[in-house]
């Protein structure tokens, strides 16, 4: 993915706000964000209802239209074009990425991008919006506070949470818990949630988890991209794939364990069709990814306490885009089994994994107390 050569600078100034009745007198609306390396999602809904009344994905990437595109060609000769509009220009503009490994790199673009979600919530702005936001586990301060400076004059309060345990609160069916059998994945369980940029770790075990509850690894499905780009240069020099080539073969093709081979994958080189085969390309890139994580997971199961470890065994789930890798489930909980482990379970979250962050995040928002929410003053 390319990067605007006239990228705006990397300040911040809050946007005046522009609302069409009094502060006091709008309505309370909440939301839920999942900002992410490479996909978005928002839900929205009021305190009062369960229901959700917005639920958007969008890639996240922002494109400024490049100088002397002749007037018609971008729809309503818009400056700046978002997801998958910006995507389907990509002749027109010069795409920003404004997200690397979970956090924000372009400020200015990551700015442009987030108010393009607050409208996609709240058209017209006639709501005090109210958001939780997921960040990476064990974020520091400095990406916390990128973050809310970001937001600062788009939203009006926010609250931070760690992704992965909003992927659990997102995942829990409220209407089963207390049906008998029903295993609460808030109440004791290890999700590892593998995004674009991060793959987070985190016990989840009815309270807010800790620093020590936390890992996150700064490999995930772009650095798989990487060893994928990195191998097909190799073997196939001067192939001129692009990043999003690149990433549409991972996400076509990835899996985890042993080397498959052949995987043959028909591509366009220089114009002409050509049949290449990508098979110890894709093994090198999952297993280095499913390495990481057995160590992480590892790591965490070493930390609960003698008592709770058993039951959470039994209750490992894998989310994010990541969960697509095929094989990721039964690969890591063979390997958990050969290193000892009794009778581990991980399960895939299932088909609706790219909401779970953001669906945790509204539930967070309506159980959130009002003394909770940090205030943004614009």
């Amino acid at each position: 993915m390319t990067t605007t050569t006239k990228e705006k600078p990397d300040t911040v100034t809050a946007p005046a706000s522009t609302t069409s009745a009094p502060r006091s007198a709008r309505p309370i609306l909440l939301a839920g964000l999942d900002f992410g390396t490479n996909k978005s999602c928002i839900l929205a809904g009021t305190p009062q209802s369960s229901d959700v009344t917005v639920s958007k994905i969008v890639p996240t990437v922002v494109g400024y239209a490049k100088e002397g595109v002749v007037s018609g060609i971008i729809t309503n000769n818009a400056s700046m074009l978002f997801g998958e509009e910006a995507l389907r220009h990509l002749l027109h503009v010069n795409l920003v990425a404004p997200m690397e490994k979970g956090v924000i790199v372009h400020r200015e673009p990551a700015r442009d991008f987030l108010k393009h979600l607050r409208d996609l919530a709240d058209p017209g702005n006639r709501s005090e919006l109210r958001v939780v936001i997921g960040v990476p586990a064990n974020a520091g301060e400095d990406a916390r506070e990128d973050i809310r400076q970001a937001v600062t004059g788009l939203f009006d309060r926010v609250l931070l949470i760690p992704e992965p345990f909003l992927a659990a609160l997102g995942y829990r069916d409220d209407a089963r818990v207390s049906q008998p059998g029903y295993v609460d994945p808030v109440t004791n369980s290890l999700f590892i949630d593998i995004g674009g940029g991060t793959t987070d770790l985190c016990l989840v075990q009815g309270y807010f988890p800790t620093v020590d509850d936390q890992i996150s690894i700064p490999f995930a499905g772009d650095a798989m991209d990487d060893i994928l780009a990195a191998e097909l240069d190799r073997v196939y020099p001067n192939n001129g794939f692009s990043r999003l080539k690149v990433r549409e073969l991972k996400e076509a093709h990835a899996y985890v364990g042993p080397v498959r081979k052949p995987i043959d994958a028909q591509v366009i080189v220089g114009g002409k069709a050509r049949t290449i085969e990508i098979g110890e390309a894709l093994g090198k890139a999952g297993n280095a990814l499913l390495d990481r994580i057995f160590e992480a997971a590892r790591t965490l199961i070493g930390r609960a306490s003698s008592d709770s470890v058993a039951t959470l065994l039994q209750n490992i789930v894998i989310t994010g885009g990541g969960s697509q890798i095929k094989g990721i489930d039964t690969v890591l909980q063979q390997r958990l089994v050969d290193d000892g482990y009794a009778s581990p379970k991980v399960r895939l979250a299932g088909a609706d994994y790219k909401r779970y962050v953001a669906m945790g995040a509204l539930k967070a928002a309506r159980a959130a107390r009002e003394n909770q929410w940090q205030y943004l003053l614009a």
